[in-house]
């Protein structure tokens, strides 16, 4: 995907959210979820948030960039919203340093699965920790109580998914069309055999993976890697020899397999999970792979280093194994498309609702000002905090913040 493709414009059909067109329904279904306040197109760009409003809000972080910052303060409010008690950081350099942070809960609430939309996924997340693969990478502390973690966000995004193959089969129609005609499997935090030197021969894994079949009947897995607020530029292991006998064994995939940008940070990960699908197609396991990866479209940084990688492909939408950048609006749509608006849209309030940012900032400007004079002709008051709310009656959830862009006039 093309970083500087521009966002959405939910009044049109004609993008969103990604560099295809998709179908009139589901940018319809778009309009219903991702914008529920009736704003239209969401902000060009995240703020940059002032360091007094992310201190009250106890997510000032120094090394956050704009995008993690923005999603931190985001993860605060859905907890603050919540009722959700505070959690708190211990710094690696200095294990003696502990201090309450916004974007997590405390470990009790985390244990009774509160970083789950709802019940149905924790049980599926916690069933998945019972039964998770030898070796995987699993951290149960950041799964259970770090809001702003992508290991949550799979199985939120997925995990209502997993007892329900034809509500996942309609999900990957809307997602993926005319890749999978039924789906059998959902697996989290896979891989077909860690270490093992017919696979790649380390710990490479993917987030989730979908089993299923064509209308071939060909055996088909779709492996995806999810981000939220990761830049996807993650610190590059050396180079494993057995990544490169798949590069170079592989027809068609990369335009130049020895190319060390494969190895480097913005590729590193894609690169080993192409080859981890390749392994495992050779290893007649399955006969079609396709490489999906995920994140919000304001994350600038992950498109990019995706970007990056997919000019190493020889050919990413028809090659061997085709790479599928998509934004994570896009599957909230195609999740509402399928059958369930109301978690897509809870999923979108939580994760990619930037307006109620724009709405946070504003009742703090207009309460730093409230005591301004204003003119004897146009005598104005500032909007209270109680006010800017949308209940949501269907789920009965607390209100929550809406942008916050005008102010009442006072009685004379």
């Amino acid at each position: 995907m093309d970083a500087t493709i521009p966002l959405p414009r939910l009044a049109d059909t004609s993008d969103f959210h990604d560099s295809r067109s998709i179908p009139t329904a589901l940018a319809d279904t778009a309009r219903a979820v991702l914008d529920p306040s009736g704003f239209g197109a969401p902000p060009s760009h995240l703020p940059l948030i002032p360091e007094t409003a992310r201190r009250r809000h106890a997510v000032f972080v120094p090394a956050d960039h704009r995008f993690k910052a923005a999603a931190r303060f985001l993860q605060a409010l859905w907890r603050e919203d919540r009722d959700l008690p505070i959690g708190t950081h211990i710094d690696r350099a200095n294990p003696h340093s502990v201090r309450r942070l916004g974007s997590r809960i405390s470990i009790a609430a985390g244990r009774t699965g509160a970083n789950f939309m709802n019940a149905e996924i924790a049980a599926v997340a916690a069933r998945a920790l019972i039964y998770r693969e030898p070796g995987s990478a699993y951290d149960i502390s950041r799964l259970r109580t770090n809001l702003l973690s992508s290991q949550p966000l799979a199985f939120n995004l997925f995990g209502s998914l997993a007892a329900n193959p034809a509500l996942a089969t309609r999900f990957m129609a809307e997602l993926f069309p005319a890749l999978l005609a039924q789906v059998t499997d959902i697996l989290f935090e896979h891989s077909p055999g860690r270490g093992d030197p017919r696979f790649t021969d380390d710990r490479t894994a993917f987030d989730v993976v979908i089993r299923g079949r064509t209308a071939t009947g060909a055996r088909a897995l779709i492996c995806i890697e999810i981000k939220y607020s990761e830049a996807g530029h993650d610190p590059a292991p050396p180079p494993h020899p057995r990544h490169a006998e798949i590069a170079r064994t592989t027809p068609g995939l990369f335009i130049a397999p020895d190319d060390q940008t494969l190895t480097g940070p913005a590729c590193q990960q894609p690169y080993r999970q192409h080859c981890l699908a390749a392994a495992t197609i050779a290893a007649g396991l399955a006969d079609t792979a396709t490489l999906a990866f995920i994140a919000p479209a304001h994350n600038q940084l992950a498109h990019a280093a995706a970007a990056t990688y997919s000019r190493q492909l020889t050919d990413p939408q028809a090659g061997p194994i085709p790479f599928v950048p998509l934004t994570l609006e896009h599957a909230f749509a195609a999740l509402a498309a399928a059958g369930q608006p109301a978690h897509a849209a809870a999923l979108h309030r939580r994760y990619t609702d930037w307006w109620l940012l724009d709405g946070e900032l504003e009742l703090a400007m207009t309460a730093a000002t409230a005591d301004a004079p204003t003119p004897d002709n146009a005598p104005m008051s500032p909007v209270p905090t109680d006010a800017p709310f949308v209940v949501n009656p269907a789920t009965g959830e607390r209100p929550r913040r809406v942008r916050a862009t005008t102010r009442t006039r006072a009685a004379a």
